[in-house]
Parts: C-alpha cells; structure tokens; sequence
C-alpha cells in the first residue's frame, strides 16, 4: 500500500503541475491591429421611428376611404420625386433623396394597413434601389456624406419595407424576389427558385450569434454576415459554392448543401454588364469563380480570423470572392469596411481579428458596381432576424460602455487538451471541435459570448411576445431594441 501511495503520488503532482501550467493566460499582442479612424454612422431619428408606430396605430383606426386618400396622396409625392431625380443629374446631396427617404418612411405605417398597396410598395422601392445603385457609380463613395446617403437610402428603405411585410397577420409573401434583371452569359443554376450565373456573390445571414456581430460590428451596420461565390461547371451545368467557413476554412459546397444550411435571408448580387471590364469580357465571372474554385480544391485555404484581405494565404469568406475577382483585375469593396467603435473593436479582437479596415459582407449591398439581382426572405425567420439584430445592437453598446467578454479560467486547461487534440486532427485533414486558427482562449470567450446572447434574447423574446399580446401587433425594430436593452441592463 505504502508503494502504491509512492508510485500514485508523483503522478497526482504532475497532474497539478500540468494544470497549474495550462492555466497560464494567453498574453495579448496588439502590434499588428490595423485600426479604423473613421466615424459610426448614426440614425438619431428616435422621435421619427416613434411617431411612424404612432402613424400606424392612428391608421388602422381610419376608415378606408380616409386612408386611401392618405395613400394616394403620398403616392403622388413619392412618384414626383422619383420622375424628378430620375430625368436629372443628380449628385449624392440633392436635397430631393432626402424628400423621398422621408415620405417613402411615411408612407410605411399606412401601407402596412392597407395590404393591397404592398405590391405598389415593392416596385417602388426596387426601382430607386436599382437608380441609387446605379447613380451612385458618379458619385465619390469614398466621402463620408455619399457613404450616408446612399446607406440610409438602401439599409432605410429595405428596412421599412420589412416593417411593412412583418405587420401581415399570416406573415403569408413570397420569400423570392426579383430587384434587378441583371444580364449574364455565364452558366445559370437556381437557389431556392432564384436563377443564379456563375460569378454572382450571394451575401446571406446565417442562425449563429457570431452571424449577428459580423453584420451588424461595422461603420454601416446591416443585415448579411457572409458571402458564397457562385461557381457553375460550364460542361455539367453543376453549380458549386466557394465559401469560407470558421470551422473548416475555405470549403467547396453544393447548391443543396448550401440551402440546407441555415439561412435566414440572402441576396443575389451581380456585377454590372455595362462596366468597363464586364465589356471587354462578359465571362469574367465565370472566369473569377472558376480560378478560386480550382485553387480551393488543390490547396488548403484556413479560415482567416484576422481579417486580412491583403493576404491569401487563408481566407475569411468575403476575401474569397474578392480575391478571385482581384485576380482577374476587378476591385470590389471601394470603398473598404471599417469598423470604429472601440468596444466593437476589442471584442471582435477578442476573437482574433486584426483588421478593422476589411471588407464586410453587409457592404456590397451598397457598391456601385454590382446590381442587387434578387432578395430571398423567409417570412417565419425575419422576426426572428430582426430580433438577432436588436439584441446584437444592445450588446454592442455595452461593449461600448465598456464590457468585457470573459471566461471560465477553470476550464482553460480541459479546453486546452481538446484544442491539442483538434491540432492533431486538423495536421489529417479533419475539423476538430474548436476551429484551426481559434485559441482555446478564444474558444472559451465565444461560449461565453453565445451564452450572453442567448440570455438577452431569450429575455426580448418574451417582452416581444407580450406586446404583441397587449397591442395585437409586431413590434417595429426600434421597440425591439428598446427591449433588448432592458434585458442587457442585467448582464452589465
């Protein structure tokens, strides 16, 4: 026995000793942090969002006749403008873009009573998406007030048009629809009913919390957290997704393996077949999507957590569309994303990312040389998209305030182990537990981050659900974040 204790004793010590060592921090290295100096844009339009829920609940109490009247009235405005901007050349601060962003929100909580209108509502906002969008190639995006104006237009009306679609009683439209007829002569295939060339970006939002914080951490918050190249085999007329991925990096896919995986919106993006270079070669995309796809499947492209479009030796998922396209002479992302918030910036350094002068995906919603070709929504998921959002506004601000995203200091040895093991299977080709390029540290703090958000929006969830009750219809967005907020307060 007494052997035994001897021969058990030293073992336990090593045991210790290892643990003890396995608790020691990482230590930080913020030499290489590429920082943005650029400045958030703000709505500060509380009082405005406040009294168009007002306007609403004052609509559905009109008669019919009273609110036709309403409707048609703001109808002519909407069309003058539009006639007048449209026949003009006119610069990013005519004053008139700022008439119709106003009376396209008013005519939203009216619409949204009068479902008929809805089609009119539609129509109207894709044909000034496909104007401004197209506009815009004249205009200087690199200067901030241009940034905001065509921002506010594009992310401002999209976004009342979703208030107006949220407010049907059966949430019953079409979750496919058709913006823009770009044309392409490369090889077409279909996603969820929608015709897809090869070269086009699909930009989508995916379920998982990180999804929330990559669309909605940026100078421009939107609503699309990663990007897909579109690549159809010219012989077979099989399409393929180029894609990064956290856990795997840079992965080819299915068209069925990509609609299966959880999406709650996407949108179909195209380059325009009156530039320059779309001219002189209207194959370039294809041409694009095949090099990455070629080169993805003969080289082993990590998963870039930095955030480095300037280096391809690993790939986060918006450089990959961008990198083919850079190979081929075309430059998307111009102007390129920033990120200014420093409390957005240490968390998203939290998990490894160094470039806060990027590309986002949100962003080429709104570059002037790809036209928005068609928008996909599920309608029993983009509630739940619009409350991913609110609650990843309301957990930004306390990373602005301060807050930090901690760890489980007792767990940092376990997770270690696991993470040596993931190495190992990561050197065979495998996906371990915690992605390649991800810290066990690192690991640990996006546990704890999902766990916040789950809490936060677990708590909207429930104070959504009794407005509904009490008021008998969905909150609009800025309610959601005002709900979101309240739960936050709890987890300071």
């Amino acid at each position: 026995m007494k052997f035994l204790k001897r021969s058990v004793l030293p073992f336990f010590i090593f045991l210790a000793m290892l643990y003890l060592l396995l608790l020691i921090p990482d230590t930080g290295n913020n030499s290489h942090i590429v920082q943005a100096t650029g400045k958030p844009f703000a709505w500060n339009k509380d009082d405005l969002w406040k009294q168009l829920e007002s306007d609403f609940i004052h609509a559905k109490q009109l008669r019919s006749a009273q609110l036709d009247s309403l409707i048609q009235k703001r109808k002519l405005i909407a069309e003058d403008v539009f006639a007048h901007i449209h026949s003009g050349d006119i610069g990013s601060s005519d004053s008139n873009l700022l008439i119709l962003e106003n009376n396209f929100f008013e005519l939203a909580p009216l619409i949204a009573v009068k479902r008929t209108e809805q089609l009119w509502y539609l129509d109207y906002y894709n044909s000034v998406r496909s104007f401004i969008k197209y506009r815009s190639q004249q205009w200087d995006m690199n200067a901030p007030s241009t940034r905001n104006t065509v921002y506010s237009l594009l992310y401002g009306m999209r976004a009342a048009v979703e208030e107006v679609l949220l407010q049907s009683d059966s949430l019953h439209f079409s979750p496919a629809m058709n913006v823009s007829p770009e044309r392409s002569v490369t090889p077409a295939a279909k996603i969820f009913g929608i015709e897809v060339h090869s070269g086009d970006l699909l930009v989508s939002r995916g379920g998982a919390e990180v999804s929330a914080l990559i669309s909605r951490g940026n100078d421009y918050p939107g609503n699309f957290s990663h990007v897909a190249l579109l690549y159809v085999d010219a012989k077979t007329n099989k399409a393929f997704l180029i894609e990064a991925h956290i856990e795997k990096g840079v992965a080819v896919s299915s068209v069925e393996q990509y609609e299966k995986d959880k999406k709650l919106r996407f949108m179909v993006m195209r380059p325009r077949a009156d530039l320059p270079a779309m001219k002189a070669d209207p194959m370039l995309p294809h041409k694009a999507a095949e090099l990455v796809y070629n080169e993805s499947l003969t080289r082993h492209i990590p998963y870039d957590f930095k955030m480095n479009f300037h280096d391809s030796s690993s790939m986060f998922c918006s450089e990959v569309a961008s990198y083919a396209y850079r190979k081929m002479g075309f430059q998307f992302w111009q102007p390129v994303s920033t990120i200014s918030s420093q409390g957005v910036v240490n968390w998203l350094h939290d998990f490894g990312v160094e470039n806060f002068v990027t590309q986002m995906p949100s962003d080429l919603e709104y570059d002037p040389q790809l036209s928005v070709v068609a928008e996909w929504r599920e309608p029993e998921t983009l509630f739940k998209d619009h409350i991913d959002n609110a609650v990843m506004d309301a957990m930004l601000d306390l990373a602005n305030r301060g807050k930090q995203i901690g760890y489980n200091n007792w767990q940092l040895p376990l997770v270690r182990i696991i993470k040596g093991y993931c190495m190992i299977k990561n050197l065979f080709g495998k996906t371990g537990m915690i992605p390649e390029g991800m810290s066990a540290t690192r690991a640990l703090k996006n546990q704890n981050f999902v766990a916040m958000h789950v809490r936060i929006k677990n708590s909207t969830q429930v104070m959504a659900d009794e407005f509904i009750r009490q008021n008998h219809y969905r909150p609009p967005y800025w309610q959601l974040v005002k709900f979101a907020e309240a739960a936050a307060k709890e987890n300071e």
